[in-house]
């Protein structure tokens, strides 16, 4: 019955190491995680990186998704995620 329980108890991931596996694929990301639950189960992301220029909201993610590595639905079970390539400066030039 052990081998049971350890195979299915997988611990929950940290916001630290969730931002550490953000920041490895995307190293310019501006990444801010918040622990929605307080239970290190359900997270919400904000992540602002130039890897996301010209894809879509879809796109965006499926690149957070590969940073994690297949870690979302074992040890990571929700994350709410905001994504967004960072300001054109050109456009902020008045």
């Amino acid at each position: 019955m052990a081998d049971e329980t350890e195979a299915t108890d997988t611990m929950a991931m940290t916001a630290d190491e969730i931002e550490r596996l953000i920041r490895e694929a995307m190293p310019d990301a501006e990444v801010e995680i918040r622990d929605l639950a307080g239970d290190g189960d359900h997270y919400a992301a904000r992540i602002v990186s130039a890897a996301f220029r010209g894809k879509n909201r879809v796109q965006q993610h499926q690149l957070v998704y590969q940073a994690l590595k297949g870690r979302m639905g074992g040890e990571l079970h929700a994350l709410a995620l905001t994504t967004a390539p960072p300001p054109d400066e050109r456009k902020e030039i008045p």
